[in-house]
C-alpha cells in the first residue's frame, strides 16, 4: 500500500534552516508528481511546493527564493529544503503524492520562533 512518511520537523528561530524528507513506499515514486504541502490550524492546506518525476518544480510565492524542493527517485525519497525561515512558516507540513489519487503522509510540525 501507499506510505508517505515525513520527517525532519521541529523547532527553530527565525532566520534558521530546516531540512524535511518524505520516504515514499509502495508505488514506482519515479512515475508521480510529488508536492509539499502546509496547514494552519483552521486553515486550508496550501500547495507549498511541487515536483514532477524528472524535477521540474513549481513554488508557493510565498517561499520563491527560500525553499527548495528535490528528490532522490533511486531512494524513494522527496525533500524540502527550508532557509531563511520566517515565523508565517510555522505550521504542519504534509507530503503528498498527487497523480491520480491523492494521498498524504501524517505530517511532521515546522515551528518557527521569533
Amino acid at each position: 500500500q501507499v506510505q508517505l512518511v515525513e520527517s525532519g520537523g521541529g523547532l527553530v528561530q527565525a532566520g534558521e534552516s530546516l531540512r524535511l524528507s518524505c520516504a515514499a513506499s509502495g508505488f514506482i515514486f519515479s512515475m508521480y508528481v510529488m508536492a509539499w504541502y502546509r496547514q494552519i490550524p483552521g486553515k486550508q492546506r496550501d500547495q507549498v511546493a511541487r515536483i514532477t518525476g524528472d524535477g521540474r518544480t513549481t513554488y508557493a510565492d510565498s517561499v520563491k527564493g527560500r525553499f527548495t524542493i528535490s528528490r532522490d527517485n533511486a531512494k524513494n525519497t522527496m525533500y524540502l529544503q527550508m532557509n531563511s525561515l520566517k515565523p508565517e512558516d510555522t505550521a504542519v507540513y504534509y507530503c503528498a503524492r498527487l497523480t491520480g489519487a491523492t494521498y498524504w503522509g501524517q505530517g511532521t510540525q515546522v515551528t518557527v520562533s521569533s
